[in-house]
């Protein structure tokens, strides 16, 4: 799941404090999940704006609106006769979503709502923990199922750093260290020996240093 959270209501009133007519629009994708920008958010949203407006002395007409997902141009298309008539459009989908539309839209003034943190999922309830950094080539099979590009604060394949002790990084002792949780992993399965392997230096060349990436599923392709 990506996840997110809001930006400060202060830093949104500011991008958009020279529009009257704004739009503030959810997705009931990951965002909803993380409960940042789904239909309950979006319209908390849009009442602070209506207040903030309302305190500073502006008259702003601030309305909302949910879509399936922001990241597939059919749900897109949903608001296609209508985002004209807003001056500025607010997104509180991942930074996808507002790229989507801007790109549909070109006309239209688009900003984003979130700051996009990570892919991850629930340890507990609200509570959010990132697992994968879309690094292109999955290696977790080597590592007993747990990925020490995403994980390990310095992206080590070949065992932990110095710093970390009694299992807890030295970044912040409220990071495990995932490789602690790897070496007590492939101790337990009976195949500790497996990390005796020498790794060599990833390439990164699927990952976003190989500059923007595209998937293409040819079955799919009309």
């Amino acid at each position: 799941m990506i996840v997110a959270e809001p930006k400060p209501l202060k830093e949104i009133c500011e991008m958009v404090k020279d529009f009257r007519k704004i739009l503030v629009l959810g997705c009931k994708g990951c965002v909803t999940v993380c409960n940042v920008g789904g239909t309950k958010e979006a319209a908390v949203l849009a009442s602070a704006l209506r207040i903030a407006g309302r305190k500073s002395g502006r008259i702003t007409e601030v309305e909302e609106h949910t879509l399936e997902r922001q990241c597939d141009p059919e749900y897109i298309d949903e608001v296609k006769d209508r985002i004209g008539d807003y001056e500025a459009v607010i997104s509180i989908a991942c930074g996808v979503g507002p790229q989507f539309l801007s790109e549909r839209y070109p006309a239209a003034k688009v900003f984003p709502g979130v700051n996009t943190r990570f892919m991850g999922g629930a340890i507990e309830h609200g509570v959010w923990s990132e697992r994968c950094a879309g690094c292109g080539t999955c290696v977790i099979h080597h590592f007993g199922g747990l990925c020490p590009i995403a994980r390990c604060s310095k992206s080590l394949l070949n065992g932990p750093c110095g710093g970390s002790s009694n299992g807890k990084c030295e970044v912040s002792k409220d990071i495990d260290c995932v490789w602690d949780m790897i070496v007590r992993k492939m101790t337990e399965t009976g195949r500790l020996k497996e990390l005796v392997e020498f790794v060599p230096p990833k390439s990164w060349t699927t990952a976003r240093d190989g500059g923007p990436r595209r998937l293409i599923k040819e079955e799919l392709v009309k």
